[in-house]
């Protein structure tokens, strides 16, 4: 789901008050997390949320049974999934693949991921996926994906994956095709 704008992590809360020139929030401290900062300008309590502020791209995701490992909350290795399922959307909404196509043409193929866990995902959490292309090789190209709580914007997990196309066919790397290349720039402002 294509969230639009470049300020995702900026949200207006409500109107402040002055006292000695300063801001007073006390009251936010409990509804939002630590990985958010409250501050004032232009009459208006904002909200911003540095984990969300390059994301342009959330994909909802379920957290089902099956996700759960016996402790109780989702297993490290369906965050791997998570990201997955978040990539394909991401390049549906850009078009650079479409459901009916196969991936045996021009795909991707993932070369290394390092994740980041934050805090336990559990059974019936709302959460969202967060995609982000920030650098484009010649074959290769980094996402930085981030899983959040969909309510408060938590940052629960983060990622970085280097994806590489691949012609599965021929069984090798192939450039990026052009159009992939404009498309990513476009959308995300490289």
């Amino acid at each position: 789901m294509h969230t639009g704008g470049a300020r995702q992590g900026l949200l207006i809360v409500k109107k402040w008050l002055f006292q000695d020139q300063k801001c007073i929030n006390t009251n936010y401290s409990k509804f939002y997390p630590e990985s958010h900062s409250v501050f004032c300008k232009n009459s208006q309590v904002l909200l911003y949320n540095p984990a969300m502020i390059d994301y342009k791209f959330f994909h909802p995701t379920e957290v089902r049974y099956g996700d759960l490992d016996p402790q109780g909350h989702v297993n490290n290795a369906k965050h791997l999934t998570f990201f997955e399922q978040a990539r394909i959307a991401y390049m549906i909404e850009l078009g650079l693949f479409t459901k009916d196509q196969s991936f045996m043409e021009i795909g991707v193929i993932l070369a290394d991921v390092h994740i980041t866990y934050h805090a336990p995902i559990y059974f019936g959490e709302h959460i969202k996926v967060g995609v982000h292309i920030s650098k484009l090789g010649n074959k290769s190209m980094m996402w930085e994906q981030n899983i959040v709580d969909a309510k408060t914007g938590k940052v629960l997990a983060k990622g970085e994956v280097i994806m590489v196309t691949y012609d599965y066919r021929e069984e090798k790397t192939v450039n990026i095709p052009h159009e992939w290349r404009e498309k990513i720039k476009a959308f995300e402002g490289l």
